[in-house]
């Protein structure tokens, strides 16, 4: 009886190890995935800003709000 007790208690030992383990690596692996969407949204942030300030070009080449002005004038 007191055998079986042992083996158990070695038995979630171990379990408990291999358990943690894979806790740590998950740990590391959230940590790695929250820094690179970090990373992605200031990337976004930093784009959006630039569009914003930069007129949008037209497909032959001149700047849309040039093209808007010319529509505007004629």
């Amino acid at each position: 009886m007191k055998q079986n007790l042992i083996q158990r208690l070695q038995s979630l030992k171990s379990e408990f190890e291999e358990g943690q383990k894979i806790m740590d690596d998950l740990e590391e692996k959230q940590a790695n995935l929250r820094d690179s969407l970090l990373r992605i949204s200031g990337a976004i942030q930093v784009l959006e800003e630039l569009l914003s300030d930069t007129p949008e070009i037209g497909e032959n080449g001149s700047r849309e709000s040039d093209a808007v002005k010319a529509e505007v004038v004629a």
